[in-house]
């Protein structure tokens, strides 16, 4: 087979890699789309049905009213009195309704009862009502605070935008209070400001540090005190944390939920004494975002994660009637249409939440129907934006004919009818009640079927808003698809070219180049398929972790047994040729496979991962019930072994240059930076003060420089130590020497600097990960660095014996299967945010995502450093340079197989998904597994993208300056009479 060229194999490359980035591009935007439904706010013509003429007609623009004629105009025409006149919202982060409310219909814990004794006083004494409120997934602060203003649920992708806050421009219950003229305050999470900019009155935006509670608190007697504001946020952040650190069970979740009773205690009683002051009525709500996993952490769609708590404290003369509802539910977004009805303000546009009927209880009949007739109206309005063709010209929504009893119809046919039909029923009752055809003085019957009437459409109109999936154009997801198809056959086509390619140098033994496929090779493509075919299974995207696990045992099985019958047979040959160097290799190999196999089945009983079975016990959970001691032992061990061996395999070279001791003495000081930081703030809690930060951010900045720095000089710099070397050696650097030895020579001096590169990146990323991950998964961080190194030392040594894509297949699976290993899951709930602001001084979105990804994807960008280190200990381009090859065809034999396979397998597994995700795009698990697995894929090929530019850059530049130096030298040599070339030190091929 004819050979492709450097130059078109990269433009290839780049050509496919481009493709792909476009159709994720297209597909994403397309599938997960990111717009309101209507646009502007909610006005006058919010207070009048729907009709087929101009809504706004009727009433003049709001925009020309000052606040204060448009609140009494608002109060006027909707007919239903305000019955608060001020408002505090409190918003505890995390806190799961079950913590206070119970669950099942049972009482919560006696250790969280006794926590809020206050908070339990006023619900058991029907001064206050609790829901549990379910939240709609992704269940990460800034999406659910948008619901709960706006009472639209946002796209998936919002969880994305979760750490990059944007204005919120929909319509939202502030910008109706600020419409009229409400003074605003806020304290707590600076998502508020975010959101929301210029809204408020005065602020403190506290930021994600150990006192966001107490930044908060410090302001609430003031507040209290203070008479100019309606509209009082205090957004308290600790809780959320204290789940981040230890969990639900946390020894400090007790004493945060009793600092909580005090703020609502402390409140309470401000109200109630401003009540009989005769300073008017103020209505406090306490809410949270989310729940939380049993892990502390959330995100996804689980029953812990999406079970959020409204608590409604008024004024005692009103709250009696709330008892017997503390264990209702309720949709988070209900809370926005209840608010804007109880605060006389028109309900926002694209709200899809019900009322709460049991919140307006004190108001006469005919002001609940008409708080329930303006919901339908709001949520009709909605329907007709989502379905063109429910339109009163299609159907006489808006028509009655009041001389007559009201028509009833049964509500069957297409979807457009049955809501106008509903919508019809409820309004033709509502109607003859006013009309009073019903006879009010007979019983409370027409007044019940009107609430019912009423609640059914509700109801069934926010279900359906609820679950329909925003419209997805169809040609747009196609053309998407389409383009990561033909990205990934043209990876899958440059794979199979250069796999078939027979280098010059083995066309004598052709026969034996392309001998049958073995095993090994047969259960990689295998591999893969099981993978493809698993895709389409919510289950199996739930427990993913157990194929890579048996992916990577199998193939390290094969690799075992295949060493044992070299080992076989190398005695063989041995009685007949003394031969013992291969027999050797054969017993190293064995070795490092043995090694792999075992600390790979510790990594698998580490974290019982997935979905369905965390309950069952695992290492993480046995160390945890015997105390954090342990854990903190292991970390330090793990710490000092992952340092003993990063600086042990980098002197295993040779030569003994300064290079070699500044960069194991730049090691050496991060990994005491990280030792000295475990021992003086074990506690996590204590990474937010400023000793912890100082040392956190010392490390950075070393382990950061020595990284760049040995990347752009070291190849400038060994060359000029290896003259010493040879000096040392003896070695005769005459003008005899030939061509063939200058070109290895060049040759060697790249693989010893990319050997040293790698050696750094691993054992630096390691570093990095003992520092960010949770204590508990040091171990699993030290087992997955060890794996690679013996995965190193049995590749260094096969040879000829294993197919070169087939060894990169089997790394990829080592790492995708060490992500797994250290917790992770296809859920968001499991994604590690506290690690995120370790060493941060000030919150920055920017490097809190940063260091997310970098603690969530640790394996899978280990994997892709190593394929540095790899390229280094592979001794298959010595032919090539012997005879001369050109300098494409070099950097083409050391980057082909370490970048195109990972690209290919990673290409492969995003387009088959994206197709399953297109599929199921109706399925009834499309937002809870399918769409959070689809994240996950997308930010995998993102880090995909940045380990092969890593790989690629780091080579390439290593190339240029060595060809570079060499001109220079030769040029130089000739200028002094001789060729003066470099020889470089020994390569350390099987001198792990």
């Amino acid at each position: 087979m004819s050979s492709i060229s450097c130059t078109r194999l990269t433009l290839f490359t780049i050509a496919a890699v481009t493709v792909q980035f476009i159709g994720l591009s297209i597909f994403v935007f397309g599938f997960f789309p990111v717009k309101p439904l209507l646009t502007g706010y909610s006005g006058l013509e919010s207070f009048r049905r729907p009709t087929c003429d101009n809504d706004g007609a009727a009433y003049q623009s709001d925009a020309s009213l000052p606040p204060d004629r448009l609140r009494f105009l608002y109060q006027e025409v909707s007919e239903v009195p305000p019955l608060y006149d001020r408002f505090i919202l409190m918003v505890i982060d995390g806190l799961p309704a079950e913590f206070v409310l119970g669950k099942k219909g049972q009482p919560p814990s006696k250790a969280f009862m006794e926590a809020m004794p206050y908070t339990q006083s006023l619900l058991a004494n029907g001064m206050a009502v609790g829901y549990h409120a379910i939240a709609a997934a992704p269940t990460v602060t800034m999406p659910r605070l948008k619901a709960m203003v706006s009472g639209a649920i946002g796209g998936f992708l919002d969880v994305a935008f979760n750490f990059n806050t944007q204005a919120y421009l929909e319509d939202n219950l502030l910008a109706q209070f600020f419409k009229i003229g409400w003074k605003m305050v806020m304290h707590g999470d600076d998502t508020w400001l975010k959101l929301f900019p210029g809204l408020f009155e005065r602020h403190d935006g506290v930021k994600d540090t150990v006192q966001v509670d107490h930044n908060v608190s410090r302001h609430l007697g003031d507040e209290l005190r203070r008479d100019d504001w309606n509209f009082l946020i205090l957004h308290y952040l600790g809780l959320d944390h204290v789940g981040h650190i230890g969990g639900r069970n946390s020894v400090l979740m007790a004493s945060k939920l009793f600092e909580m009773d005090e703020v609502v205690k402390m409140i309470h009683i401000n109200t109630s004494q401003d009540l009989e002051n005769d300073k008017g009525k103020t209505l406090l709500v306490v809410v949270s975002d989310h729940g939380m996993t049993e892990n502390g952490n959330h995100g996804g769609s689980s029953y812990e994660e999406t079970d959020s708590i409204v608590l409604f404290i008024g004024p005692k003369t009103h709250a009696s009637h709330y008892f017997s509802s503390n264990h209702d539910t309720i949709f988070q977004v209900d809370i926005v249409p209840t608010l804007a009805l109880l605060f006389g303000v028109p309900i926002p546009k694209n709200n899809i939440g019900v009322l709460i009927s049991q919140m307006v209880d004190s108001l006469t009949d005919d002001q609940k129907l008409r708080a329930l007739q303006l919901n339908s109206w709001q949520l009709f309005r909605l329907l007709q934006a989502q379905l063109p063709g429910l339109s009163c010209r299609n159907f006489l929504c808006d028509t009655f004919i009041a001389n007559r009893g009201p028509t009833i119809s049964d509500c069957k046919g297409g979807r457009e009818k049955f809501f106008c039909c509903l919508y019809l029923n409820a309004a033709a009752l509502h109607d003859a009640w006013k009309a009073k055809v019903f006879s009010r003085s007979n019983g409370t019957e027409g007044y019940n079927s009107i609430i019912a009437a009423y609640n059914e459409f509700l109801s069934s109109a926010s279900e359906w808003l609820s679950h329909k999936a925003t419209d997805k154009p169809i040609n747009l997801l196609v053309l998407g698809v389409a383009a990561l198809i033909m990205s990934c056959l043209i990876l899958l086509g440059l794979v199979f070219f250069i796999h078939k390619e027979v280098p010059s140098w083995e066309m004598e033994d052709h026969d034996n180049y392309v001998k049958p496929w073995e095993i090994d090779e047969v259960f990689s493509l295998f591999g893969i398929l099981i993978l493809v075919a698993s895709m389409g299974s919510s289950s199996m995207i739930e427990e993913e972790h157990y194929i890579w696990n048996f992916l990577t045992s199998t193939v390290n099985l094969l690799f075992f047994r295949k060493a044992i019958q070299s080992l076989d047979l190398n005695k063989a040959r041995d009685a007949l040729s003394s031969i013992k160097e291969k027999r050797n290799i054969s017993r190293c190999q064995v070795s490092s496979l043995f090694l792999i196999l075992f600390t790979g089945r510790i990594l698998r009983g580490w974290h019982q991962g997935g979905v369905n079975w965390t309950n069952l016990p695992d290492i993480s959970k046995w160390l945890e019930q015997a105390g954090n001691q342990y854990i903190s032992l292991i970390q330090i061990a793990s710490c000092a072994t992952v340092i003993i061996l990063g600086i042990s395999i980098l002197f295993i070279m040779q030569s003994k240059t300064k290079v070699l001791t500044v960069i194991g003495f730049s090691l050496l000081m991060s990994g005491l930076l990280v030792l000295q930081h475990f021992v003086k703030h074990q506690d996590m809690s204590a990474l937010y003060n400023k000793d912890a930060n100082l040392s956190v951010q010392i490390f950075y900045a070393v382990l950061g420089i020595t990284s760049i720095a040995v990347v752009l000089i070291l190849p400038w710099v060994m060359p000029m130590q290896t003259p010493e070397i040879c000096s040392r050696k003896n070695i005769d650097m005459s003008a005899s020497v030939p061509v063939e030895i200058q070109n290895m020579t060049r040759i060697l001096v790249l693989k010893d600097s990319l050997y040293i590169v790698g050696c750094l990146y691993i054992t630096s990323w390691c570093l990095l990960q003992l520092l960010l991950q949770q204590p508990i998964n040091a171990m699993p961080v030290l087992l997955l660095f060890i794996q690679f190194l013996a995965s190193m030392i049995t590749f260094s040594s096969s040879g000829p014996c294993h197919k070169q894509w087939v060894e990169i297949t089997a790394l990829y699976n080592l790492g995708m299967a060490g992500h797994f290993a250290l917790g992770n899951s296809n859920t968001l709930a499991t994604i590690d945010v506290a690690g995120a602001f370790i060493g941060i001084s000030s919150h920055s979105t920017f490097l809190s995502g940063l260091l997310m990804f970098i603690i969530t994807y640790a394996s899978p960008m280990l994997f892709f450093l190593s394929m540095v280190l790899y390229i280094s200990v592979k001794a298959t381009i010595y032919p090539l340079v012997i005879r001369n090859g050109n300098s494409g065809e070099i950097l083409k034999t050391l980057l082909g197989f370490p970048c195109l396979v990972p690209l290919t397998i990673n290409s492969l597994l995003l387009t088959v998904y994206t197709i399953v995700l297109l599929l199921m795009r109706n399925h009834l698990f499309i937002w809870s597994v399918f769409s959070p697995k689809y994240l996950y894929v997308c930010a995998a090929t993102a880090c995909a993208y940045i380990g092969a530019i890593i790989v690629v850059a780091t080579v390439i530049h290593t190339y240029i300056v060595l060809f570079w130096l060499r001109k220079t030298f030769s040029s130089s040599s000739k200028e002094k009479g001789g060729p003066m070339v470099p020889m470089p030190p020994r390569f350390p091929v099987l001198l792990f």
